[in-house]
């Protein structure tokens, strides 16, 4: 059974900081890239991030660069969002997902997905 699980998602203040998890099951992470994507309330999914997979390329969409950092640890599964100064307009549900494309600058289909994770930033 294939299955990619969130965590980390929560409450925080504008300016602080979250680290978001997934973990895979089911198959191995090492032929696919993985994106973290995010839908607000009322407003289209956005593409996020993505990592390659071997981790040797990254891609960020412009809201968020120099504000997340993704990463990838292949031997245990895990795919991370560190995410630091945030702003309101962060708040959504954050997903991740698994594309069977090796690389994820460009737009790729995605095959698998988690159950998202909810992020507010609020004061």
């Amino acid at each position: 059974q294939l299955q990619l699980v969130e965590s980390g998602g929560g409450l925080v203040q504008p300016g602080g900081s979250l680290r978001l998890s997934c973990v895979v099951s089911g198959f191995t992470l090492d032929y696919y890239a993985i994106g973290w994507l995010r839908q607000a309330p009322g407003k289209e999914r956005e593409r996020v991030s993505c990592i390659s997979s071997k981790g040797d390329s990254t891609y960020y969409t412009d809201s968020v660069k120099a504000r997340f950092t993704i990463s990838r640890d292949n031997a245990k599964n895990t795919v991370y969002l560190q995410m630091t100064s945030l702003k309101p307009e962060d708040t959504a549900v954050y997903y991740c997902a698994a594309t069977r494309h090796l690389y994820c600058a460009g737009y790729v289909p995605y095959d698998y997905w988690g159950q998202g994770t909810q992020v507010t930033v609020s004061s």
